[in-house]
């Protein structure tokens, strides 16, 4: 769902900027979810979650992200449930790097995508959303200028536009006019 807020003083237009919602991953956020890991109920072919996986290895299981930021948008992730890379065994480093590879390909493929993103959220307030650790390879196109834009379609705002309109009228209003 789009929504689009304008902010208007003496009919001039300041600020234009559509949000996209996603109703259903807000669930997700604030709790509403089954007990325990996702991504091991996923490996234990548990009938709580929603299982999207393509393919499976010894060490590993890749499935499609539930909310993807492009078509294509693929999760890698450990069997072993562990939280950061640093607890990978040698064998599942070097099983991941041929298992990347194998996804490219794939992706390849599939969209013909013309760059990717590869990486991890560790932690919380890097935006991981689930404590098992995983991988995302998210496909891109030309014209994209990032995931975040491709989300919000447009910028990122680190701040509510209505406090810095606030702030910056105070501010304006006790400088002197040059």
């Amino acid at each position: 769902m789009r929504a689009a807020f304008v902010f208007h003083n003496a009919n001039i237009s300041y600020f234009h900027m559509e949000y996209l919602f996603n109703f259903n991953k807000i669930g997700y956020l604030q709790g509403r979810r089954p007990k325990g890991c996702i991504l091991c109920l996923v490996r234990d072919d548990s009938k709580e979650v929603e299982k999207l996986v393509v393919d499976e290895t010894e060490h590993f299981i890749v499935s499609i992200n539930l909310y993807p930021y492009n078509p294509g948008h693929l999760i890698v992730f450990p069997k072993r449930h562990i939280v950061d890379i640093r607890e990978y065994t040698d064998d599942e480093e070097r099983e991941l790097d041929r298992l990347v590879k194998t996804c490219l390909k794939a992706l390849d493929k599939f969209g013909s995508p013309s760059a990717y993103n590869i990486g991890y959220n560790m932690g919380l307030s890097a935006g991981a959303s689930i404590e098992h650790l995983h991988m995302h390879i998210i496909p891109r196109y030309p014209r994209e200028i990032g995931i975040v834009e491709l989300i919000a379609g447009s910028r990122v705002l680190v701040q509510d536009p209505k406090d810095t309109l606030l702030q910056l009228r105070e501010i304006f209003g006790n400088l002197a006019i040059l």
